[in-house]
């Protein structure tokens, strides 16, 4: 059974104000301790979080600079001899403008909580420092603050929203040049904010752009900018060039008294006037200043002409945008060769400034892009270059096809395994700790292959892999020949190699056996190397190396030997020794010739054995007194019996004689290898070196 308990409404509102209460405390408290980490939070100019910061207000800006441009594009023409600003452009350019403006407020604030390097600590190194929140700023303000103010401040968004409307004589060529002014005037901190955020980030990073196709886009990008504000200036001085005819025209007319003609006419919102209409009826003005006619000898618009012959002014803006884009970057690839000029100044002066810019905006571009599409390559045409002077150099010296051969396969397998990267010059530029690391990554999980590595220990594998270098071998490479010095002891990573031997040239002896990932080869040089007394003379090689496949695989050369091999001595397991014994060629040779050689003193007792045992059996067999006559010697048997017995004597001897001889022929057809028991590192710790 259920019991229900009612509650007041008074508790629920007390309950509700304590919820209320504890959560308006826990905002608080969030918001305080915000505040403290803000406070106290100084970011360091090197780290990963200001780089990656860098890179997008970069991104930022440079949509910014092509943001400020599309302002030009608010006047067209909208009617007969009057211009209008495009309301709809209006606002989309201004919400696009503002939010790259909430960019360059949140570069200010973190320039606030950047420290800096105090310039008097640049003596050695890095430098201190400074972390102070108010030395920082106060070197802010001095410093870049008002470059950064300037470009920040919102002023085209107040020109075109606050100012104009407010004006009360405002037209729309009046209000198109006061928008183009304010644009222009804070385009130049906006287009200087970018070169010092571009050495910043180089600076910081040694690279402006991770990968050399980001950074050739880059360059285009800042190409295709400089051919975006060519053409938006361009479109922008045409409406002025035709509102400027308009405009003189207009004066002439006042002038001569025959017709009055308003300031206030050439704007679109006085279309409806009747007093328009009628002066549209009785003036020259359109006529005079239509680019189309032929009569118009007065004013004659140069480069201007284009847009009006091809209605760039009436179109609407994605048409009126990529016709102005394209005008700029021909005119900036072809340096304005193609232009039209008249004799007016700004015009003239606009076409020498166009040349002079893509004159250097082109070379710019080629050059940078043909510098970072070439880093691409650079190791491609070294290896080529490479490649052609070995070429050269075998035919110079006459080396036979073969041998030609052997040296073109290395090279273009040491291409395909390093892609000629210089492994080796790399590793010793960087610090110790960063080279064992590096190290132990590439080659630890490798050397664990190798079963003789595998009984060891973490700290004699890194001591092993400091040392390791890696040896690249074609097939048909010698790597060691019997008889000459061991430099140096290999570990088979992949391929495969033939280990065989004569032991020392001795006639009818030969054995060979395959290498294959795991197995290793110049075992004598570690004999050499942990033995008491070890001389500077390197061991002498006991079997022949050959690749029978293009080989990796791991080098320790002899010095680097002597000193792991003193690691070696300190070892109380007995597995190492068995391993070396197990794996090492050496061993598994003599240990198979030991083993044959035993076999077959094994098989010579047995039958040697058998025979007598045949011997015996046969003497068994004989009539007793035959025995009887042969132990007392025959003193007591007849003449006949006596030669019975002599003549089975002499045919055991004969049967005896050709067994011996049979066997000897079999010994000297296939001699028993009598191979000397190889020299076995030394282990033990017990020894102390002298």
């Amino acid at each position: 059974m259920y019991r229900i308990i009612s509650t007041p409404a008074s508790k629920f509102r007390q309950f509700g104000r304590l919820r209320s209460r504890t959560r308006n405390t826990a905002n608080s408290d969030e918001e305080n301790a915000f505040q403290i980490l803000w406070r106290y939070q100084i970011l360091d100019p090197d780290s990963d979080i200001v780089a990656y910061w860098n890179r997008v207000f970069l991104v930022a800006s440079l949509l910014a600079l092509f943001v400020d441009p599309l302002y030009f594009f608010l006047p067209t023409v909208g009617g007969t001899a009057c211009l209008k600003a495009d309301p709809r452009l209006s606002i989309i350019v201004t919400i696009m403008r503002t939010f790259a403006d909430l960019f360059y407020i949140l570069h200010m604030v973190l320039k606030f909580r950047t420290a800096f390097v105090a310039p008097n600590s640049r003596v050695f190194g890095r430098g201190d420092l400074v972390m102070d929140p108010h030395e920082i700023a106060m070197r802010y303000l001095k410093s870049d603050f008002v470059i950064d103010l300037a470009a920040t401040i919102p002023l085209p968004q107040i020109v075109i929203w606050l100012v104009i409307p407010a004006s009360s004589s405002s037209t729309t060529d009046h209000a198109n040049n006061t928008l183009a002014l304010f644009v222009l005037i804070q385009y130049i901190p906006r287009l200087f904010l970018i070169f010092p955020l571009n050495q910043r980030i180089t600076k910081t990073t040694g690279v402006i752009a991770k990968t050399p196709w980001i950074a050739a886009a880059y360059n285009l990008l800042l190409y295709m900018l400089a051919s975006h504000i060519t053409g938006a200036t361009w479109y922008l001085s045409s409406i002025g060039r035709q509102f400027n005819c308009w405009k003189a025209e207009c004066e002439r007319e006042n002038r001569s008294k025959t017709i009055t003609c308003l300031p206030t006419f050439l704007d679109c919102n006085s279309v409806s006037l009747p007093a328009r209409q009628h002066w549209l009826n009785v003036t020259q003005v359109i006529n005079r200043c239509d680019p189309k006619a032929k009569l118009n000898v007065k004013y004659k618009f140069g480069m201007f002409a284009d847009a009006f012959l091809n209605d760039v002014v009436t179109t609407n803006f994605v048409e009126r945008y990529f016709y102005c884009l394209w005008w700029g970057l021909r005119n900036l690839s072809s340096y304005g060769q193609n232009l039209d000029t008249t004799t007016y100044f700004p015009e003239t002066f606009f076409c020498i400034f166009l040349c002079l810019a893509g004159l250097i905006l082109f070379c710019l571009l080629i050059g940078n892009m043909q510098t970072y599409l070439q880093s691409m390559s650079v190791r491609l045409e070294e290896w080529r270059i490479r490649k052609n002077d070995t070429e050269q150099w075998m035919r110079h010296r006459q080396l036979p096809p073969d041998l030609q051969e052997r040296v073109r396969r290395f090279v273009q397998y040491k291409w395909l395994a390093t892609r000629g990267v210089n492994e080796e010059s790399i590793l010793l530029d960087l610090p110790l700790d960063l080279r064992r690391e590096i190290q132990h990554h590439l080659c630890l999980s490798l050397v664990r292959r190798v079963p003789f590595f595998s009984q060891m220990d973490d700290q004699l594998l890194d001591a092993i892999c400091e040392r390791l270098v890696s040896s690249l071998s074609t097939e048909g490479t010698y790597i060691f020949r019997e008889g000459d010095p061991v430099d140096e002891m290999l570990f088979i990573i992949r391929g495969q190699l033939e280990s065989s031997t004569t032991n020392g040239g001795r006639s009818g002896f030969y054995n060979s056996i395959t290498l294959r990932p795991g197995d290793f080869c110049g075992e004598e040089l570690l004999t050499w190397a942990l033995m008491p007394n070890s001389t500077l003379n390197l061991p002498s090689s006991t079997r022949t190396v050959k690749a029978l496949s293009e080989v990796e695989a791991f080098a320790l050369e002899a010095e680097d030997l002597k000193f792991v091999a003193s690691q070696f001595k300190r070892l109380h397991s007995k597995k190492l020794q068995h391993a070396f014994r197990y794996y090492s060629q050496q061993w598994r040779t003599w240990a198979s010739c030991f083993i044959q050689a035993a076999w077959r003193k094994y098989q010579k007792r047995k039958a040697a054995r058998e025979l007598s045992l045949k011997e015996g059996h046969f003497y068994m067999s004989l009539p007793e007194k035959d025995r009887e006559m042969d132990q007392s010697g025959g003193s007591s048997s007849s003449p006949g019996n006596v030669r019975k017995v002599q003549n089975i004597s002499t045919t055991i001897l004969a049967s005896r004689f050709a067994a011996n001889t049979r066997k000897a022929k079999l010994r000297g057809s296939d001699p028993v290898p009598q191979l000397f028991k190889p020299d076995e590192p030394d282990f033990s710790v017990d020894r102390e070196e002298v």
